[in-house]
């Protein structure tokens, strides 16, 4: 049985109407970056994700869950 991580990240982001760019820069981080973890290519980093829960003021259950295949 695999556990793949799945993410909300985008869904937050366009109810704010934030763009990726502006993340990207807010975050300092690279909008590429965004787009892979938006598109499930990429995981974030312990780190991105806090920052990532931080930036959405949201428990981080809100931005990520775990789901089995």
């Amino acid at each position: 049985m695999n556990t793949i991580v799945i993410n909300f990240i985008k869904e937050h982001r366009t109810a704010r109407n934030i763009s990726q760019v502006q993340m990207a820069k807010d975050l300092e981080i690279t909008r590429q970056t965004i787009n892979a973890i938006e598109s499930h290519k990429y995981n974030p980093s312990l780190e991105l994700a806090l920052k990532l829960m931080q930036y959405f003021d949201v428990p981080i259950e809100e931005l990520f869950k775990l789901e089995e295949d």
